[in-house]
C-alpha cells in the first residue's frame, strides 16, 4: 500500500477521520478522567488498577494485544499492534496516573469530564490522559491504513510519583519491549502560538539536610554566645553554595561536564520569541536576577545551565512575638535541576563532600534523583519531528529543552538503548497539575495529524540491525 506521503487520498482520509473522531475522543476521555487515578494516594490503589485494566480493554479495543503488568508498586499496561516482522517498531509511552486534586478549589468536580468551549476540562486531560487518547486514534488509523509499523504502548501509573517502578520492569520485560525507538507525548508549548518539540529535559537531585546542635532547646540568655546555633550555622552552609544574584553553583566541580548551547540550538530557541520582559511578567517576578539582561542570558539559564534552589528552611519557634531560644536543630530542603551531560550521582557525592567540609556535623541524604535527558536535534527522528509538527499544526516548531522532567524518559533510553522523540500537546494555559486542568480539541485534532504524519515518516527508517 502507499505510503501517506505519497498517497493524497490518504490525507484526505485522515482529514475525515479526525472531524468524525471528536465525539468517541470525548467518549474514551471520559471513561479515563472520570477514574481518579491519583499515584500518590494510597487510598486510591483500587482506582489506579481499575484504570490500568480499562486503558488494556481500550487498546484491545483498537485491535492490540494489551496486558496489565504488575511491578513491585503500580502496574504498568503494555500492547502492541503488529504489522509485519520485518517492519520497524516505535513504542508509544504516555502515563495514566494523575495528581490530586481538591473539589472544593474546583470550578466542577475535578474527576467528572466537562465540556468547554474548547474542549474539555477534568483532572488529566492536559497531563496526560489527553494526550494518550490522541496518541491511540492516530495509531488506530495507522494501523487500519495499513502503515508498515508495528506501534507498541507502555502506559505508566507513577510517572506523578517519579516513576519509581518503571526500572524494575524494564529490567524484567525489555526483551518484550524490542522497538527501533520511543514516542513519548507527555510535554508542553512554550506557548499557544508555538508548537514545540522538545528535545532536552533537565534532570532532578532532591536533597534534605538537617543539623543538630545540642538535645533540646536552649534560652538565649544563658547560654548565647556559647552555644551554637543550627539555623545560623546551615544557613552559612547553603550561602555557601550558591551567588543569589547571578544563580550561579559555587560548589567546585558542580558544573563539570556541561557543554554551552551550540550555535544552532540558540538560533533556533530565539526563533521561540520569547523575552526577558515577558517571561518576567508571565510568571509573576517582580525583579529578574541582575545577571538575566538579555534573551540569550535567559535562555542559557532556562537549558543549559544547573540551578540550586532551596525550597524550605525550618527549625527553632515560629508562633507570635520573640521567643528567646537558640533551636536544637534545623532542617533544609533543596534541589537542583541537572543539565544534560551531568552525572547525578557524581554532583550527590561532590554537594555531600562540600557541605561536609563546611560543617561536618550536617547530615545530608539523597531524597530523589532524575538523570538529565538530551535527544536529537538533528537527524531522521528530529527530521521526522519537525515535519510531523508542521503538518499537524501549520506552523513551524520550535525545538526545545524543558525545565522539568521525567523520570522515565532517561530510563527507557537507557535499557532500551534507540531514540527517544517528545512530541507534546499541552498548552502552559490548560493548568496541567493546577486548578480547572483542561485540554483543547484544537491540541488533540492537530495531535492525531501530527502522530500520523510521524508515525508514516518513521515507517521510512530502516530497523536497526
Amino acid at each position: 500500500m502507499a505510503t501517506f506521503r505519497g498517497d493524497p487520498a490518504l490525507s484526505r482520509s485522515l482529514g475525515g477521520f479526525v472531524r468524525d473522531s471528536r465525539p468517541e475522543f470525548g467518549k474514551i476521555l471520559r471513561i479515563l478522567v472520570e477514574i481518579p487515578s491519583v499515584s500518590m494516594d494510597p487510598e486510591r490503589g483500587d482506582d489506579v488498577r481499575r484504570c490500568a485494566e480499562v486503558a488494556a480493554d481500550l487498546l484491545r479495543g483498537i485491535g492490540a494485544r494489551a496486558s496489565v503488568v504488575r511491578t513491585r508498586g503500580n502496574p504498568v499496561v503494555q500492547g502492541m499492534l503488529r504489522h509485519g516482522r520485518n517492519d520497524p517498531t516505535v513504542l508509544l509511552y504516555n502515563h495514566l496516573d494523575v495528581q490530586p486534586a481538591d473539589p472544593a478549589e474546583w470550578r466542577r468536580d475535578p474527576f467528572t469530564l466537562h465540556r468547554t468551549p474548547r474542549g474539555w476540562s477534568g483532572r488529566g486531560t492536559s497531563d496526560d490522559k489527553g494526550p494518550l487518547v490522541t496518541a491511540l486514534l492516530a495509531a488506530r488509523y495507522a494501523a487500519e491504513h495499513g502503515l508498515p509499523l508495528n506501534i507498541g504502548f507502555l502506559w505508566e501509573m507513577e510517572e506523578e510519583m517519579g516513576s519509581p517502578s518503571i526500572e524494575g520492569f524494564l529490567q524484567r520485560r525489555a526483551g518484550s519491549l524490542q522497538t527501533d525507538s520511543v514516542l513519548v507525548s507527555d510535554t508542553t508549548w512554550i506557548s499557544r502560538e508555538h508548537p514545540t518539540v522538545v528535545y532536552g529535559l533537565r534532570g532532578l537531585l532532591g536533597m534534605h539536610l538537617s543539623l543538630q546542635t545540642h538535645e533540646r532547646d536552649l534560652h538565649s540568655g544563658t547560654t548565647g554566645g556559647v552555644a551554637r546555633n543550627p539555623l545560623s550555622e546551615l544557613g552559612r552552609v547553603l550561602a555557601r553554595c550558591q551567588d543569589p544574584r547571578s544563580g550561579r553553583v559555587t560548589i567546585p566541580g558542580f558544573a563539570d561536564g556541561v557543554e554551552p548551547l551550540t550555535g544552532a540550538e540558540m538560533e533556533g530557541f530565539l526563533r521561540s520569541g520569547i523575552t526577558v520582559e515577558g517571561f518576567r511578567k508571565g510568571h509573576g517576578i517582580t525583579r529578574i536576577r541582575p545577571s538575566i539582561r538579555r534573551r540569550e542570558d535567559l535562555i542559557r539559564a532556562l537549558m543549559a545551565e544547573p540551578t540550586f534552589e532551596v525550597h524550605g528552611f525550618s527549625g527553632g519557634y515560629p508562633g507570635p512575638g520573640i521567643k528567646t531560644i537558640i533551636p536544637h536543630r534545623a532542617e533544609a530542603l533543596i534541589s537542583m535541576r541537572l543539565v544534560p551531560r551531568q552525572d547525578p550521582g557524581a554532583v550527590a557525592q561532590r554537594v555531600r563532600e562540600f557541605m561536609m567540609q563546611e560543617n561536618p556535623d550536617l547530615e545530608v541524604g539523597v531524597e530523589s534523583i532524575l538523570e538529565p535527558f538530551l535527544g536529537e536535534f538533528s537527524g531522521p527522528y528530529a527530521d521526522a519531528a519537525r515535519d510531523a509538527m508542521r503538518f499537524g499544526f501549520r506552523r513551524e516548531p520550535v525545538f526545545w529543552r524543558a525545565g522539568g522532567s521525567i523520570g522515565a524518559v532517561t530510563t527507557l533510553r537507557r535499557h532500551l538503548r534507540v531514540p527517544v522523540s517528545l512530541l507534546g500537546l499541552s498548552l502552559p494555559s490548560d493548568r496541567a497539575h493546577g486548578v480547572n486542568e483542561h485540554f483543547e480539541w484544537r491540541q488533540a485534532a492537530g495531535g492525531i495529524r501530527m502522530l500520523v504524519r510521524y508515525l508514516d515518516a518513521i515507517s521510512m527508517i530502516p530497523k536497526k540491525p
